[in-house]
C-alpha cells in the first residue's frame, strides 16, 4: 500500500494542527479525567477536512487513529494505578473477553460504513455521554455488584461495540457502568483504563488492515491509522497531560466538566448536524 508524500506547506500545517489536538487533549485529560478519544476524534475530524482530506472514510480513519493512541495512554494508566492497588483485576479479567469481541464487531461494523453514517453514531452518542456528564450523579445505583452471567454477557461486548464505533477507550461508558453497578469510582476509572487496552489493542489491529483509498487519506497512514497523527498526539499528552493535573489541583474541576460537558455536547450535535446534512 503506496504512501503519498505531501508537500512541505501542507504537512507543517498538519504538524501544527495535531500538535494543538494533542496539547488540549492532554490537559482535558489530566484536568477533568476524561479519555482523549471523546477530543480527538472530532478534532481529527475537522482537522483532516481541513486540510482536505474529506473522503467517504474520514471517519474511519479518525476512530482508528484515536484508538492507536488510546493503546498507549491506557497501557499507561493502568500501570499508574495498579502501583496504588486500584485496578480491580477481577472485574477486568471476568469482562475482558466480551469486551475484545465487542471491539472486533466495532471493526467489522464500523469498516463497512460511510463516513456520514459514522459521525451520526458519534453525535448521538456523543450527546448521551455528554449529559451523563452534566447531570449524572455519583450516588445513582442499579445495583451494588457488577452484573453477571447473562447480563454480563450482553453489556460487555456492548461496551466494546459502541467504544470502537466512537473511537474511544473505556472511560466514556466502562466508568458510568461501574459506577451505577456499586463500583467506587477512583476504582472504575483504574479498571476503565484495562477496558481501553482491551477495546483498543483488537481494534486497531483490524483497522491497520483495512483498505482505504490512498487519495483519500492523510500523508503516512497505514490501513486506517494515520501514524503522524499517532506519534505527536502521544508526545504531546506526555507533555501536557501533568499540565492538566497540576490545574485539577489548583481549582475546582467540577463545574469544569460542566462546561465540558456542555461543549462536547455542541460538538456532537454539530457532528449530527452534518451527517443529516443540515
Amino acid at each position: 500500500m503506496p504512501i503519498i508524500l505531501p508537500d512541505t506547506t501542507l504537512l507543517l500545517q498538519m504538524l501544527a494542527l495535531l500538535m494543538i489536538i494533542g496539547a488540549f487533549a492532554g490537559v482535558l485529560a489530566g484536568l477533568l479525567g476524561v479519555g482523549g478519544g471523546i477530543v480527538l476524534v472530532p478534532s481529527f475530524f475537522y482537522a483532516f477536512q481541513t486540510l482536505g482530506y474529506d473522503g467517504p472514510q474520514l471517519m474511519q480513519i479518525c476512530l482508528a487513529t484515536s484508538l492507536a493512541t488510546i493503546i498507549v495512554t491506557s497501557l499507561r494508566s493502568v500501570l499508574s494505578h495498579h502501583k496504588k492497588g486500584a485496578v480491580d483485576w477481577q472485574i477486568l479479567r471476568t469482562w475482558a473477553i466480551g469486551i475484545a469481541v465487542g471491539a472486533v464487531l466495532g471493526v467489522l461494523v464500523a469498516s463497512s460504513l460511510r463516513s456520514t453514517t459514522l459521525q451520526g453514531l458519534f453525535g448521538g452518542l456523543g450527546i448521551i455521554i455528554g449529559l451523563y456528564l452534566g447531570f449524572g450523579r455519583s450516588h445513582w445505583r442499579l445495583a451494588e455488584q457488577m452484573p453477571r452471567g447473562l447480563r454480563r454477557a450482553i453489556l460487555s461486548p456492548a461496551v466494546g461495540f459502541l467504544s470502537v464505533l466512537m473511537g474511544i477507550g473505556g472511560g466514556s461508558f466502562g466508568v458510568p457502568l461501574m459506577s451505577l453497578y456499586g463500583v467506587p469510582i477512583h476504582r472504575a476509572v483504574a479498571t476503565a483504563a484495562g477496558f481501553g487496552i482491551t477495546i483498543a489493542v483488537p481494534s486497531v489491529a483490524g483497522f491497520l488492515l483495512l483498505d482505504v483509498a490512498p487519495e483519500n487519506r492523510p500523508p503516512f497512514t497505514i490501513g486506517a491509522v494515520n501514524m503522524v497523527a499517532f506519534f505527536v498526539v502521544i508526545a504531546m499528552t506526555l507533555v501536557t497531560t501533568p499540565w492538566g493535573v497540576r490545574l485539577a489541583h489548583a481549582m475546582d474541576p467540577k463545574p469544569l466538566k460542566r462546561v465540558f460537558a456542555v461543549f462536547l455536547t455542541l460538538v456532537a450535535l454539530n457532528m449530527l448536524r452534518k451527517a443529516l446534512g443540515w
